[in-house]
C-alpha cells in the first residue's frame, strides 16, 4: 500500500512539472503564430507595391487562411483526439513555418494567396489543441488562468511584430521577404523546443482526464462526425458557434487593417505600427486577469461586458483625435484579449462537450468562427476599395457588436434553460 502511494505521488509530482512546462511550451507556440498571422498588417503597403495589389486583393490574401481554417478545423479536431495534442501541435508549428517560408517567396498575388492558405492548415491544430491541452492538464480557475497565459503568446508575437517592423526590422534587414524569413525562423525554433518538451515529459496529457462515454455508441460504419452532429443540435453550441462567428469577424478585420487604417488617418507608416500595439499590450494584461475570472454565472455577464466593449471602440475608432481613439484603442484590446477565450472555456465546460470532446468541439468552434474571419479582412478590403475609407467598415462592426451583446444574453438564457450552468459550481478551487 505504501509503494502504491509513493508511486501517485510521484506521478502527481511528474504531472505538477510537466503542466507548466507544457504551457510554457505551448505559450512559445503560440507566439510564434502570433508572429507569423501579424507579419502581413505592418508591411500592407510594400508588399501590395511589390506584388502589385490592390485593397481587395489583399483583404483576400488576409482571409485566405481564414477560408481553409474553416474546412480543416474539424479534421484538425479529430486529429487531435486521435493522436493527443503534443504530436498534432508540432505538426501545427512546422506547417506554420512553412508558411511564413511560403510568403518569403512569393513572386505574385498566387503564390503569395496559397502561402498564406497553407497557415489554415496549421493554425487549427494550434487554436484547438492549446484548450483540448490546458483542459486535460488544469481545472477549475487555474483552467482559465492557463488558457489566459497562452493567449497572451499570440498578442505578444503582435507587440513585436508591429512594433518593430516598420521602426527597425524593415530597415535594417533590407525588406519584406527578409522579415517574413525572421518569423519562419522563429517558429522553426518553438517547433525544436517543443519537441524537446515532448521528449522531456513523456506523460501525455490527453490521458490524465477522465474519459466519459462517446456521445453515440461506436459501431460499424458510425461516421466520425456524428458526434459534430450531436453537438449541432445542442442550442447552446449552436449559439456559442454565431458568436464565434462575429467575435472573429470583428477581431480579424481589425487586427488586419488597423495599422493601414491608422496610417490612412493621418499617422506615419512607424507611428501607426506603434500606436496598433495599444489594443495587443491592453490585451496581455487582459488575458491574464479576466478569464480566471470568468467563473460560475460570472462568466455570462463577463462576456456580454466584453461585447459593449467591442461595441464601444468601433465607435471611437472613428475619431482621429488622440483622446477617443486611444480610449478605443484600449477597449478593443480589453474586448479582443478575452471575448475569444470567454467564449472557449464556456463552450469546453458544458456538460454535452466537457474534456473527452473538447477537441471535436474547439475544432467545430474553429471552423465555424473562422467564417467571420474571412469575412472581417475581406470585408473591410472590399468596402475600402468601394468608399474610398475605413467609416463604412467602422459601422459594419458596430452593427457585428450590436449581434454579440444581444447573443451574450441570449447565451444565459439558453444555459440556464437546458440547465448548462451546473458544470460551473466550484467547490473551493476546483470545478465540479
Amino acid at each position: 500500500m505504501e509503494l502504491i502511494r509513493g508511486q501517485t505521488s510521484i506521478q502527481d509530482a511528474n504531472l505538477a512539472a510537466a503542466r507548466w512546462w507544457l504551457l510554457a511550451g505551448l505559450w512559445l507556440t503560440y507566439t510564434s503564430f502570433g508572429f507569423v498571422a501579424a507579419s502581413i498588417a505592418p508591411m500592407v503597403a510594400p508588399i501590395e507595391a511589390g506584388l502589385g495589389l490592390t485593397h481587395a486583393a489583399m483583404g483576400s490574401i488576409m482571409g485566405a487562411w481564414q477560408l481553409v481554417y474553416i474546412f480543416s478545423a474539424v479534421p484538425c479536431g479529430l486529429l487531435l483526439d486521435r493522436i493527443g495534442g503534443r504530436r498534432a501541435l508540432l505538426i501545427g508549428i512546422l506547417l506554420i513555418a512553412a508558411s511564413g517560408l511560403g510568403r518569403a517567396v512569393a513572386v505574385d498575388y498566387w503564390t503569395f494567396l496559397l502561402a498564406v492558405m497553407l497557415f489554415g492548415l496549421g493554425g487549427p491544430i494550434i487554436s484547438s489543441g492549446a484548450p483540448k491541452l490546458v483542459a486535460a492538464l488544469f481545472t477549475g480557475s487555474q483552467r482559465g488562468m492557463a488558457m489566459g497565459i497562452y493567449m497572451t503568446g499570440p498578442a505578444v508575437g503582435g507587440v513585436v511584430c508591429l512594433g518593430l517592423t516598420n521602426s527597425w526590422l524593415l530597415p535594417a534587414l533590407g525588406g519584406w521577404r527578409q522579415v517574413m524569413l525572421l518569423w519562419t525562423g522563429a517558429a522553426l525554433v518553438a517547433a525544436a523546443i517543443w519537441w524537446v518538451l515532448g521528449r522531456r515529459f513523456p506523460i501525455e496529457p490527453d490521458e490524465t482526464s477522465s474519459r466519459p462515454a462517446p456521445i453515440v455508441a461506436p459501431r460499424s460504419g458510425s461516421s466520425q462526425l456524428a458526434p459534430m452532429a450531436e453537438l449541432w443540435r445542442t442550442p447552446a453550441v449552436r449559439l456559442v458557434l454565431f458568436m464565434g462567428v462575429g467575435i472573429f469577424l470583428f477581431n480579424h478585420g481589425l487586427n488586419g487593417w488597423l495599422v493601414e487604417m491608422l496610417r490612412v488617418g493621418g499617422m506615419e507608416a512607424s507611428t501607426a505600427g506603434y500606436w496598433a500595439t495599444v489594443p495587443t499590450i491592453v490585451g496581455i494584461v487582459g488575458s491574464l486577469l479576466i478569464p480566471r475570472w470568468a467563473v460560475g454565472e460570472r462568466r455570462f455577464a463577463i462576456l456580454a461586458a466584453l461585447c459593449i466593449l467591442a461595441l464601444a471602440a468601433s465607435i471611437l475608432l472613428r475619431f482621429t483625435e488622440s483622446a477617443p481613439l486611444t480610449a478605443g484603442l484600449i477597449l478593443q484590446g480589453v474586448a479582443k484579449s478575452s471575448l475569444m477565450t470567454v467564449l472557449v472555456l464556456t463552450l469546453v465546460e458544458l456538460p454535452e462537450v466537457g474534456d473527452r470532446r473538447a477537441g471535436a468541439a474547439t475544432g467545430l468552434f474553429f471552423s465555424a468562427a473562422e467564417v467571420g474571419g474571412v469575412l472581417g479582412p475581406l470585408g473591410m478590403g472590399v468596402l475600402y476599395d468601394l468608399s474610398g475609407g475605413f467609416h463604412s467598415s467602422l459601422t459594419a462592426l458596430t452593427a457585428v457588436a450590436c449581434l454579440l451583446v444581444a447573443g451574450s444574453f441570449g447565451l444565459r438564457r439558453v444555459a440556464r434553460r437546458e440547465g448548462t450552468t451546473s458544470p460551473f459550481r466550484h467547490r473551493g478551487d476546483r470545478a465540479v
